[in-house]
C-alpha cells in the first residue's frame, strides 16, 4: 500500500530541494498540477495469505520497467508514479483493494491481480465499470477469458487452455496411466484440473481442497481412491506444504506432479529436497530470444540475480506496454490506453526489447508517431479481443538437488 516514485538520482533531489527552498511559494502550485498528469499504475497483488511468497518478487518486475521508463522521461513528460495493494488472494479483500486504488489513489491502470479468482472478481466488480486497464501477469484460468470486463481485461501471461495439454502430455510421457488430483477450489484451479482432465488419455480422479485447512488427509485418501500412483498438485504452496507433507507421512503418495502454482522454492525448503528430487512440473516459459536476454541482462544489473519466482517479466511487460500505451495515446483515459494497447504490441513498427535502450527507443519512437511492437520478456503480447495472449511458450522443470531447474519449452497458439 506503499506509493513509490523511482529516483533519478540525488543531483535531481538536490536540485529540487535548492528551488524549493529559493521560491516555495512559485514551485508548490504547479506541482500540484503536474502530479494530475502523472500516469498512476497500482500493482495489485498478493503481500500477505497463500501467495505471500510471490507478490515482493514479482513486484520487482514491475519496479524495474518503471525505472526504464522514467529513465527514458517518462510518460508525458512526466514520471510514472507506482501504488500497490494488496488482495490476500481474496476475492472480497481484493474488490475493496481495487475500490481504493481507483477512487482514492485515482490510478489509470493496473498491474495484477496474481490470482485468477481475484481477478476475475476485481475485473467485474471494479476496473470494468470504472474503466480501468488492467493487466494480470499470471491469471492463468480459462474462465478469465470471458469474465464480464468491458473489454478492459488483459493479460501478459497464458491461459491454462495451453498449460493443461502440455501438462497431460507431461504425465504422459512418465508412462503414468492412472493420476489422483488435487486442486483449489477456484478458477485457477477448478480450470487447469478440468483441462488436465480432458486432455489426459488415461484416469483421473478429482478431488478438490479449500484454502486454510489444517489437514487435507480427507483429500487426499479420496485422490487415491481410484489408484493413482502420482499425485497432481494443483495449488498454491500455502496448501501444498499440507498436503505433501501428510501424503509423505501416511504412505498415501510418494510420487507428485506440480504446476505454475506449485513452483516453489518454499515447498523444497518446507519439504524437503530429497522428497521432490525429480518430481517434474509445467508453468508459463519464455524461450532463450533477444528479447529475454536483454530482460535477463537488465534483471541481473539491478537485481544481482535472476528472479527464482515465475512471472516476474511477465509483469515487467504489463507495466511497459501500459506506459507505451498511454505514451501513444497521450492520454490518461482508461479507455483511450485501453484501445493503445493492442496496438503497441501487434507486429509492424519499430520492434521494441525489454531494457533500458530498449524502453528508452520505444518511447521516442511513439513520442515521433511511429508504429511500435514491444516484444516481451516472457512472450509476444499479441492480444486477441479477449485480452488474452495469442501465442507463447509452456516450461517443463523438475526439482532437482534442490533448486528448480528448467528442463525444455514447448509452443502453443490459440486463436
Amino acid at each position: 500500500m506503499t506509493n513509490l516514485r523511482p529516483r533519478r538520482g540525488a543531483a535531481r533531489i538536490a536540485a529540487v530541494v535548492f528551488v524549493v527552498a529559493a521560491a516555495a511559494a512559485l514551485v508548490l502550485a504547479p506541482a500540484c498540477g503536474e502530479d494530475e498528469d502523472e500516469l498512476k499504475i497500482a500493482f495489485l497483488a498478493d503481500f500477505s495469505g497463500p501467495l505471500a511468497e510471490f507478490g515482493p518478487e514479482i513486484q520487482t518486475g514491475v519496479e524495474l520497467a518503471i525505472q526504464h521508463v522514467n529513465d527514458a522521461g517518462g510518460v508525458n513528460g512526466q514520471d510514472v508514479v507506482l501504488v500497490t495493494g494488496d488482495t490476500q488472494v481474496d476475492p472480497a479483500i481484493g474488490v475493496e483493494e481495487a475500490r481504493r486504488l481507483v477512487e482514492v489513489e485515482g490510478v489509470h491502470a493496473i498491474v495484477g491481480p496474481l490470482s485468477s479468482s481475484v481477478t476475475i472478481a476485481v475485473a467485474e466488480s471494479v476496473t470494468g465499470e470504472a474503466g480501468v486497464p488492467t493487466i494480470s501477469p499470471s491469471a492463468t484460468s480459462p474462465s478469465v477469458t470471458v469474465a464480464e470486463d468491458n473489454g478492459f481485461l488483459f493479460r501478459s501471461t497464458i491461459s491454462d487452455a495451453a498449460q493443461a495439454p502440455v501438462l497431460a502430455e507431461l504425465v504422459s510421457r512418465l508412462g503414468v496411466t492412472n493420476v489422483g488430483v488435487l486442486y483449489l477450489n477456484d478458477a485457477y484451479g477448478q480450470g487447469l484440473a478440468e483441462g488436465f482432465e480432458a486432455s489426459y488419455g488415461g484416469t483421473a480422479t478429482l478431488v478438490s481442497l479449500e484454502d486454510g485447512q489444517a489437514s487435507y488427509l480427507a483429500e487426499l485418501e479420496k485422490a487415491a481412491g481410484g489408484g493413482g500412483t502420482h499425485l497432481v498438485a494443483i495449488s498454491f504452496p500455502a496448501q501444498a506444504k499440507v498436503y505433501i507433507r501428510e501424503a509423505l507421512e501416511n504412505g498415501i503418495f510418494e510420487r507428485f506432479v506440480f504446476v505454475d502454482g506449485t513452483k516453489s522454492e518454499e515447498l523444497i525448503a518446507e519439504i524437503g529436497a530429497q522428497f521432490l528430487e525429480g518430481s517434474p512440473g509445467t508453468a508459463p516459459a519464455s524461450p532463450e530470444s533477444e528479447a529475454s536476454a536483454a530482460w535477463d541482462a537488465a534483471y541481473i544489473e539491478a537485481f544481482g540475480e535472476l528472479p527464482s519466482r515465475p512471472f516476474v517479466r511477465e509483469a515487467y511487460d504489463a507495466t511497459i506496454a501500459l506506459a507505451l500505451a498511454a505514451e501513444a495515446a497521450g492520454s490518461l483515459e482508461g479507455a483511450a490506453i485501453r484501445d493503445a494497447l493492442v496496438g503497441v504490441a501487434s507486429p509492424g513498427g519499430l520492434t521494441v526489447l525489454p531494457g533500458a535502450e530498449g524502453v528508452r527507443a520505444g518511447l521516442e519512437a511513439v513520442r515521433d508517431g511511429d508504429d511500435v511492437n514491444y516484444e516481451g520478456a516472457a512472450t509476444t503480447l499479441d492480444w486477441n479481443a479477449d485480452g488474452d495472449v495469442t501465442s507463447g511458450f509452456v516450461g517443463i522443470w523438475t526439482y532437482l538437488g534442490g533448486a528448480i531447474v528448467e528442463q525444455m519449452v514447448v509452443p502453443f497458439s490459440l486463436p
